[in-house]
């Protein structure tokens, strides 16, 4: 059984920054690529950003630049650096990975909220 867990999420004003991590646990095999999705209300879930083994990394348009993603030494944990947090940022960041895909991911967390104030 596998099971991820988000934290970092919370309420922040516009132009802040937050740091979201998210912890792989339980039988655990090589995972290839770990990132995050988000999900605001009435959209669907999108990525955000995400992080293959071979540390390539792939972001959103909307926010290049501004969020690092990046994964711990032990390679099932991953976190994202946000800075410059816009109102639009909101959303529900879910944290996933798969063990052979790049994104797309099999295995997913139940979610934390993040809340940018303007």
């Amino acid at each position: 059984q596998v099971q991820l867990v988000e934290s970092g999420g919370g309420l922040v004003q516009a132009g802040g920054s937050l740091r979201l991590s998210c912890v792989a646990s339980g039988t655990i095999f090589s995972i290839n690529a770990m990132g995050w999705y988000r999900q605001a209300p009435g959209k669907q879930r999108d990525l955000v950003a995400s992080i293959t083994k071979s540390s390539t990394t792939n972001y959103a348009d909307s926010v290049e630049g501004r969020f690092t993603i990046s994964r711990g030494n032990a390679k099932n944990t991953v976190y994202l650096q946000m800075n410059s947090l816009k109102p639009e940022d909101t959303a529900v960041y879910y944290c996933g990975f798969s063990y052979y895909k790049d994104f797309d991911f099999d295995h997913w967390g139940q979610g934390t909220q993040v809340t940018v104030s303007s």
